[in-house]
């Protein structure tokens, strides 16, 4: 079995400071094979907040795949948007804009979806695709297929369809091709986990989509602070939603999600099924 801690749009530059300090005590006592942040480390993309973030970030254990999201693109300085949109994010951060974490159980591939041409929607294009089949090929089948994004390829109820990813039927069809299982991703602000089913009409293909709240923003868009953590085995795997607890100052644990495969589908599965190994 392999575990992810799945943070997302950290904010940095209007994160509640309060929860930073229990949220990597706990991430350490998780002891998570990978961690994975899917984008927006920062609020406004400053040299400042990405320092923030930077310093924060190598608090947590490793190995990091981490993202950015539209909010690592300056959104004022029409220079930096347009002609140097990630520089500071690769200074900082990281300059692999397409991060890889391979073992014998699990393929856990991040993809930037930021944009500038754009204020807040993310993409997808052929090259990127492209370049998530040549990793993936030859790998074994029975290791774990996880694409890391900050725009969704799925969403919620409520959630707007213009925050759905770009191209994103275009990159479904080769993922049904590759298996991909787990798609990850955050920018709602908004815990959710399901599978494509519903969306993407493919013959025989649904990936689990689990979606991330705002791990430290103060902009919860109704939601407490929360993050998730993914359990993946061959053929199930379990998410834990973390919430904030404002009365005992800890993230406590809210819920537990449940999801078997079936050939190329994931599918929900009550607890009786789940504890009866059906």
């Amino acid at each position: 079995m392999r575990s992810l801690v799945h943070l997302s749009d950290l904010h940095f530059g209007r994160v509640d400071a309060m929860l930073l300090d229990p949220l990597r005590e706990l991430v350490h006592k998780l002891a998570p094979d990978v961690v994975v942040v899917s984008g927006d480390l920062t609020q406004r993309a400053k040299s400042e907040q990405f320092e923030e973030a930077k310093a924060w970030l190598d608090t947590l254990p490793g190995p990091q795949i981490i993202v950015p999201g539209n909010h690592d693109i300056s959104l004022y300085n029409v220079f930096r948007r347009f002609l140097l949109p990630l520089d500071r994010y690769k200074r900082y951060i990281t300059d692999d804009l397409d991060p890889v974490y391979i073992d014998d159980e699990i393929a856990v591939l991040g993809v930037n979806t930021a944009r500038s041409l754009t204020f807040k929607d993310g993409r997808v294009n052929k090259e990127q695709v492209e370049k998530i089949r040549a990793t993936l090929s030859g790998l074994p089948k029975e290791v774990t297929r996880v694409v890391v994004t900050h725009h969704p390829f799925d969403l919620p109820k409520g959630a707007e369809e213009d925050d759905l990813v770009d191209r994103a039927h275009m990159a479904m069809d080769v993922f049904a091709e590759l298996g991909i299982d787990l798609l990850m991703a955050g920018h709602l602000h908004m815990s959710h986990a399901g599978n494509t089913q519903a969306r993407y009409k493919i013959s025989e293909y649904a990936a689990l989509v689990v979606q991330a709240g705002t791990a430290t923003s103060t902009r919860g868009r109704g939601e407490v602070n929360s993050f998730n953590v993914i359990r993946i085995e061959p053929q199930r795997i379990e998410v834990d939603r973390y919430g904030w607890d404002s009365v005992h100052n800890q993230f406590q644990l809210l819920n537990t999600e449940k999801f078997m495969r079936s050939g190329n589908v994931w599918t929900e599965v009550p607890d009786g099924m789940m504890a009866a190994g059906i």
